[in-house]
């Protein structure tokens, strides 16, 4: 061992010894030998086939790679719509391979070559790209109006999503973009300054240090911007103005030189808007916003490159909102005695909330062997509620009992974490090392005063009146440790050697405060009152084997996992609760490529899952006094398999595409709700009492969880109206276990969903996009079957938009929401309509005044159906309805002097 560490610390210290070259060359187009400026090219080490390193052409068509070592290796450069071409290359100096040219995509017919339409796009690997310009969209739409039109690509709940998953990070040319907030990156950017998207899972960052997956992905769109709108001034502003005093002001500027880029963006409204969107009709969302919104925000995103080794990228968003709102619920219980127990609730509640968040990317490549990474993370919230709710408890016998509650509060919470990795290639290919840290701080502050009228029916007709103060305190912090080790193994095998060491303590204090009528304190309620705190230390060690040929990757992995949960209490009583955990936790990954357009993928991975601080902590909460809530500090942590099978397929030449999924999940020791409903007064503690009627609800460890879920996507081109067509469905079967009344109640859901979309690809002055939505539930309990119920929602949209002659604009957006299988009292269906008239003003089209109407009918609401273990609920909120607005919008365009009037016209007509 100290031979081996010796021999790290000499690597760490020292340089590899072997002689590094350079590549470089220059790529142009075959027709007319103009330069070529974003193709992609990639340095392939001959003997595995491993990518050592991408770059892409700069805008005179030349491209390098330094610090090369001596060997043979294979230059691949692509570029969509384009034959790829390879080019063997020998590095035994520095080395300049001259001028290559790329040949566009033909079709041969009859010894005529004709070139067909752009392609919609291609399939590389895991990776799917489109061609931006094989889609049309208006010349106002933003990157996500262009994104939507995309096959696999759909808004759901909100929500972007590809293949069935949420998006959860937008790049632009390969970096960063508003780290994660992916509806504020894609409404700053307009979709006419785009070349090309990406979709793809981006692998954790310690994943892409060493190479070996570890199932951490995240759902990723890149988007790669056109060569002549990389320098430049562009952007969006809007004003607008409506009747009840109803207003919208923001702007989005993004100012780009090549890696130099700084975007920022504001917003300022009360009609519900949380996010920036210059279409003069949106709303930004497809579900309803709840409440009534006023926000006011801005947002600053900075990228460059600090020479030629430092790259950063930081964001930072500001955001101050207040929201009104109101809303009921129909809760109906699931009980083994049937007696119809219900709660119906109504509230009212006036939130202020301010936010500041940023995050930041800098990367530091010492050399090309050597590279350091470090990704800080801070947030920082102040939240100010005043609310109120009645609810009433009641079964087929009659009255339960009822509460009147009015709360005031203030919270904050700071959070702060860190990531920092340093990795090194050795001279042999494969050969690596990494080390990591990510460090945690979190801390959360509460301060409410309540005030509640209870009302118990039974055994007799009791009134309690409390006042309270309530106070918590809690704050975490968190660290971990990591190196891995990759070695080869033979040509095509590579082994990893990794462990892990990390340690998590939470402190949480909560104390509870009799208050008098002028909310003075009286004295401390030691049954609603804790201190605890928690710690969770673990230690992992994990080998893995990789083995990779040219269609095929395998790679399997085993991890011994060692943990300590230790929990201690020191008021009102003190107790140490102290458990060992020892798991096992294996897992395999095959990638296949049938093809370069065809591939399949399989993945499982087990995995443990420690309980959360507010899980552990036995102090009651009875801020509903109807139904309170406490923690369990004797849970374990939960252990789960996942398991998951992708197929991916696309057809350039029928521009057909296919995508199909299977994945399901097994947990054991699952965290789950049990709950008690009292069928007679049950004394809890000393002073606490559970009336009859009234709940209490703990979270427990139970077995036998699992689900299972699938989807599919397919998509084609529609030939006789320019258009796109896609159909996509699934299904899914869960089974929960969770636990009413010490009895086991078991809900089986089953879900069937489907869908279809039609959006168009006439011109940039038509444009439409179709698409509906349908599901059907069937939902089964073991304790109730009376309660078992079928529901049915069906969403669909139009969203039509037209310049007319003289250049009037007509936009036009309906949305139907169809549900059957609710409660009595919830709406069953909406028709919301929203329609603008405007007109296109100043040169190349770049104003438009508008008057705008939302909600034409008056017909908005938002209605959700809940379905757990223990209810099935009903609830619907307030929502912002009609109102008329008159808007002012213009389009900001300067592209630096290097960009031709061709190029100019391109981007406008």
């Amino acid at each position: 061992m100290k031979y081996l560490l010796h021999t790290v610390l000499l690597f760490l210290c020292f340089p590899a010894f072997a002689q590094q070259y350079t590549i470089q060359g220059s790529i142009q187009h075959a027709s007319g030998n103009t330069p070529f400026p974003n193709a992609t090219v990639s340095l392939i080490n001959t003997p595995d086939s491993i990518i050592l390193s991408e770059t892409v052409t700069h805008s005179d068509g030349t491209f390098d790679f330094e610090d090369v070592a001596a060997g043979n290796y294979l230059l691949r450069i692509q570029y969509l719509g384009y034959e790829t071409l390879d080019e063997q290359v020998e590095v035994t100096k520095n080395t300049t391979i001259g001028t290559l040219y790329l040949l566009e995509n033909a079709r041969l017919l009859d010894e005529v070559t004709i070139m067909m339409r752009p392609p919609v796009g291609e399939q590389r690997g895991d990776t799917t790209q489109f061609n931006a310009a094989a889609f049309q969209t208006m010349k106002d739409a933003t990157a996500q109006n262009l994104i939507e039109k995309m096959p696999g690509m759909g808004n759901e709940d909100g929500s972007l999503q590809a293949q069935g998953e949420n998006i959860t990070q937008i790049l632009v040319d390969g970096k960063p973009f508003f780290g994660t907030d992916v509806k504020a990156a894609l409404q700053n950017l307009p979709a006419e300054i785009i070349q090309s998207i990406q979709v793809f899972d981006k692998l954790s960052d310690k994943a892409e240090l060493s190479g070996f997956d570890d199932g951490e992905r995240l759902k990723t769109i890149n988007i790669i911007t056109k060569p002549n709108s990389r320098r430049g001034l562009f952007g969006k502003a809007s004003a607008g103005y409506g009747d009840n005093d109803r207003y919208m002001a923001g702007a989005s500027v993004n100012a780009f030189n090549e890696d130099q880029r700084l975007t920022i963006t504001g917003l300022t409204n009360n009609i519900n808007a949380v996010d920036y969107s210059a279409d003069p009709n949106s709303q930004g969302e497809v579900r309803p916003q709840n409440g009534i919104i006023n926000t006011n925000r801005i947002g600053v995103n900075y990228t460059d490159n600090w020479g030629e080794k430092v790259e950063l990228n930081a964001s930072y968003l500001f955001n101050h909102r207040k929201n009104f709102g109101e809303s009921s619920l129909f809760r109906e219980y699931v009980l083994p005695d049937d007696d119809g127990q219900r709660y119906t609730e109504s509230s009212t509640n006036t939130r202020r909330n301010m936010e500041h968040r940023f995050d930041m990317r800098f990367e530091y490549n010492i050399d090309s062997n050597n590279r350091i990474l470090f990704r800080p993370n801070f947030s920082a919230e102040l939240d100010k509620e005043s609310s109120f709710f009645t609810g009433n408890t009641s079964a087929n016998s009659g009255p339960m009992n009822q509460t009147e509650n009015r709360r005031q509060a203030t919270n904050s919470d700071i959070d702060f974490d860190s990531r920092l990795y340093y990795s090194r290639r050795f001279a042999k290919p494969g050969r690596s090392l990494r080390l990591g840290l990510e460090t945690g701080n979190h801390k959360n502050d509460d301060d409410a005063d309540r005030q509640a009228a209870n009302i118990f029916y039974d055994p007799a007709e009791r009134l309690e009146n409390i006042s309270q103060n309530i106070v918590r305190v809690r704050k975490g912090f968190s660290w971990e440790a990591s190196a891995s080790y990759t070695e080869p193994i033979g040509k095509r095998g590579m082994v990893e050697l990794e462990y892990e060491v990390g340690n998590r303590k939470d402190d949480s204090d909560q104390l509870t405060y009799d208050t008098d009528e002028m909310g003075n304190r009286l004295r401390i309620d030691t049954m609603l009152s804790n201190t605890f705190n928690s710690k969770y230390l673990a230690q992992e060690a994990e080998i893995g084997y990789q083995y990779a040929l040219e269609k095929l990757r395998v790679q399997v992995e085993a991890e011994f996992q060692h943990a300590q949960l230790t929990n201690d209490q020191e008021f009102p009583s003190t107790f140490i609760l102290h458990r060992t955990f020892r798991s096992v936790l294996p897992s395999a990954r095959i990638d296949y490529e049938f093809t370069d357009s065809k591939n399949l993928e399989f993945d499982y991975d087990a995995r443990t899952n420690a309980p959360s601080i507010g899980d552990l902590q036995g102090a009651i909460d009875n801020s509903n006094p109807l139904h309170l809530r406490t923690g369990n500090p004797n849970l374990d942590q939960s252990y789960s398999n996942r398991f998951r099978l992708r197929y991916r397929s696309y057809n350039p030449q029928t521009e057909r595409s296919f995508f199909a999924q299977v994945q399901s999940s097994l947990t054991s020791n699952n965290v789950v709700s049990s709950t008690t409903i009292a069928s007679e007064p049950i004394e809890l503690a000393e002073g606490i009492v559970l009336e009859r009627g009234a709940q209490l609800t703990r979270p427990v460890n139970l077995d036998g969880y699992w689900d299972l879920r699938s989807y599919f996507h397919y998509g084609l081109p529609v030939r006789f109206l320019p258009s796109n067509f896609n159909v996509h469905g699934g299904i899914r079967y869960s089974h929960s276990p969770g636990m009413i009344n010490d009895e086991i109640n078991t809900v089986n859901s089953m879900r069937y969903s489907g869908g279809l979309s039609l959006s168009s690809n006439i011109s940039d002055r038509i444009d439409f996009n179709i698409w509906t939505r349908s599901s059907f539930n069937n939902v089964e309990n073991s304790l109730r079957p009376t309660l078992n119920n079928n529901f049915f929602n069906q969403s669909t949209r139009v969203n039509y938009n037209w310049i007319l002659w003289q250049n009037l604009v007509y936009r036009l957006d309906l949305n139907h929401q169809f549900n059957t299988g609710l409660s009595e009292g919830y709406d069953n269906s909406i028709f919301l309509v929203n329609m603008a008239i405007g007109k296109k003003l100043l040169k190349n089209e770049r104003a438009e005044v508008s008057v705008n109407v939302y909600d034409l009918f008056g017909q908005n609401n938002n209605i959700q159906r809940d379905i757990t273990e223990t209810y099935i609920q009903d609830s619907q909120s307030n929502v912002l309805q009609r109102y008329f607005m008159l808007s002012f919008t213009y389009n900001i365009r300067h592209f630096a002097s290097g960009t031709t009037v061709d190029d100019y016209e391109e981007l406008y007509n």
